[in-house]
């Protein structure tokens, strides 16, 4: 782990680490929170990402800063608003101002598709372990939920939220919190799961009953139906400003000051760059021109900036000719996709000037297969990655990425991964052929098809028993290396081992008894498992099961017995799983049932392994999963409405709740005085 500085402030005597894995107190213990890399305003994966202007946005940020600074304000701020109207560069601005500021608790940029910030998993985690940044005197509080729930990661968020977040900061005193903290959310709407963005809506709004710190909570998102549901349930405790309300004049004003600070900028440093003759005119582009611009944009603050990021694209260095190809272009319609299509038709059109034939071909067929990828990925990838998942070389991929970089985040290390400016260039891309340019159109669904072939070959390639060599079967997965699990699993390799379930089902294909997929879990199921566990992973093969079962043709009948199957044995052994990989071979697989299509297809496996096999039954049973914790005799059990969570009450005054997919104990309610019935 990289060196942090560390520091003290009023609030506490607890030394922190700013944006690091470890909290240490003065007795130096070790506080172990999982947490979404990149997800705060000041990452490393985001640090190009621009802010707003000076002079720009001045009257919404005053207005948000006031609702900050408000004893008597709302406790939620609602920033509604479209595809590429700034939301994130308001909240990037808003974060940086509070932390300059010193109230800012925490930030999480949720971006779709990437690790940790496109779900809600890590979100209550990630907010934690920041606001003990701001509050060290929180973390014995914190350590001891953790000490008591080591897996408290994979809990309810609403265990997550009470354990780790609403308990620590109730216990505070004056002396030991800020009297105002902000926490900063934004697209939100980039968080999947309706239900899940419903419940952070919800449990984010109980924060209005702390004291004696007055938490207030920035969030931003797009005006989706899910968020406007959440927030209806809350009415009362929150502000809602939508960008689009904002008056035309005001959105084209600031629009004007960023491109005539952004194309000074360009304008002086190419002319600084060149020979006296071909430098670019004092007044360039002119005000007819920049006017021009505007019109375009207006209300697009994303299209502002890609159009900057292609008329500064040193790949080409000639901003007059980027800019003349973006007046070409050149729209009034109010359509979105008119608006997008000339955002980055002229970064496309740029692919294919003098090649045309097969060359142009072949370059559409590299765009549609890499970029395409690039786009609907489940997390983001480095080009090295890429180009072995791909199999496709560097020396196609590097040029072809060179001429994107306006609209693609490249970084100059082929080993970070890609990400993209705004999605809504994904959007552009995948949207039906009619809406874009038909030759660059990404076929969604023969990408996710591509991909989840690719995937399936790398693990064909890779998996095997054993992978990590490790000497003793019982070996638990936490003394394992972690450097020696990266060498066997690269990163292209667990990225294949976690989603590959999921491009086949955006794929809409079908398992059958003899296609690839069904052909990989005959040969390298347990070795699936076994990489998963090695991963930390385990939890989810239970839904990448599900996943595979809802993909099945109906009449594939040896597909669906080993899915059915392989789901009973998931559910079964995923505790001995988790906690040590090999056991899949050995202990887990030699209690298996006689009939288990999984034990009879590697019953070689077993008996070559293990010279005394336990006598067991002929079927699974009727048990599916086991709900272990209680002692005493249960009463009543229900099962949540959505199917997630099971509750029991029993004779030791106490209701204990259970996941209804993984069987992990989640909470103990004991405010009863006698019998729960």
């Amino acid at each position: 782990m990289a060196t942090r500085t560390l520091s003290h402030n009023s609030y506490g005597d607890n030394a922190r680490i700013h944006q690091g894995d470890v909290i240490l107190d003065n007795s130096r213990q070790n506080l172990d929170l999982q947490v979404a890399q990149d997800a705060s305003f000041d990452s490393r994966a985001d640090e190009h990402n621009e802010q707003c202007h000076p002079d720009t946005r001045t009257d919404l940020l005053q207005y948000i800063q006031t609702w900050a600074d408000d004893p008597y304000s709302e406790c939620i701020f609602l920033l509604n608003g479209k595809a590429g109207t700034g939301k994130s560069t308001i909240s990037r601005t808003l974060a940086t101002r509070f932390n300059e500021q010193r109230i800012l608790g925490a930030s999480f940029f949720f971006k779709r598709g990437e690790r940790g910030r496109g779900d809600a998993a890590l979100f209550f985690t990630t907010i934690a372990k920041q606001l003990i940044d701001e509050v060290p005197a929180m973390a014995p509080y914190i350590r001891d939920a953790v000490k008591s729930d080591s897996s408290i990661h994979d809990k309810a968020l609403k265990v997550q939220f009470d354990k780790l977040i609403l308990q620590p900061l109730g216990k505070m005193g004056e002396s030991e919190i800020p009297p105002v903290l902000v926490i900063v959310v934004d697209a939100l709407d980039e968080c999947d799961g309706l239900d899940d963005i419903k419940i952070i809506i919800h449990l984010l709004s109980r924060l209005t009953s702390l004291t004696p710190v007055r938490l207030r909570v920035f969030v931003t998102s797009r005006p989706e139906l899910a968020i406007r549901l959440g927030f209806k349930d809350i009415q009362g405790t929150y502000l809602s400003v939508e960008l689009d309300q904002i008056p035309d004049d005001v959105v084209e004003r600031d629009i004007t000051t960023f491109l005539n600070y952004k194309l000074a900028r360009i304008r002086e440093e190419y002319s600084s760059q060149v020979y006296d003759d071909l430098r670019l005119p004092s007044d360039w582009p002119g005000k007819q021109v920049v006017q021009t611009l505007v019109r375009m944009a207006v209300p697009l603050f994303s299209f502002a900036a890609t159009l900057c990021r292609f008329i500064e694209d040193e790949q080409c260095w000639d901003p007059a000719g980027q800019l003349e190809k973006i007046l070409n272009y050149r729209t009034t319609g109010d359509d979105k996709f008119d608006k997008f299509g000339a955002t980055y038709n002229p970064v496309l059109d740029q692919l294919l000037v003098n090649r045309t034939g097969a060359r142009a071909d072949r370059i559409l067929n590299e765009f549609r297969n890499v970029v395409g990828s690039i786009v609907l990925l489940a997390e983001p990838l480095s080009a090295l990655c890429l180009s072995k998942l791909l199999q496709v070389t560097m020396q196609s991929i590097t040029p072809l990425l060179n001429r994107l970089h306006s609209v693609l985040h490249i970084p100059s290390q082929a080993d970070v991964p890609i990400r993209l400016f705004h999605l809504s260039f994904r959007d552009f891309l995948i949207d039906p052929a009619d809406r874009g340019k038909p030759q660059f159109w990404v076929d969604g669904k023969e990408t996710h098809a591509h991909l989840a072939s690719n995937c399936l070959r790398i693990m064909n390639e890779v998996l095997r028993r054993n992978i990590c060599g490790i000497q003793e079967p019982g070996t638990p997965r936490s003394s394992i290396d972690p450097q020696m699990i990266g060498e066997n699993l690269q990163l292209e390799v667990q990225y294949a081992c976690r989603h590959w379930s999921y491009h086949l089902q955006q794929a809409s294909a079908l398992i059958s008894d003899d296609n690839e997929a069904y052909c990989f879990l005959n040969r390298h199921f347990l070795h699936w498992l076994e990489a998963l566990s090695l991963l930390g992973r385990a939890s989810e093969s239970v839904q990448a099961i599900k996943t595979l079962k809802a993909v099945v043709q109906p009449d594939s009948f040896k597909a669906i017995s080993f899915l059915n199957d392989a789901n009973r044995f998931v559910l079964v052994m995923l505790p001995i799983i988790q906690q040590a990989p090999l056991q899949v071979y050995s202990s887990a697989l030699a209690f298996a049932p006689t009939s288990s299509v999984i034990r009879m297809v590697i019953e070689q496996e077993i008996t070559s392994r293990v010279s005394l096999l336990p006598k067991v039954e002929s079927d699974w049973g009727q048990c599916q999963q086991l709900l272990e914790g209680r002692s005493s005799n249960v009463r009543s059990v229900v099962v949540s409405h959505d199917s997630k969570l099971v509750a029991s009450a029993s004779d030791d005054k106490t209701v204990r709740i259970w996941s209804a997919d993984t069987s992990d104990y989640i909470r103990k309610l004991e405010c009863h005085s006698d019998t729960v019935n």
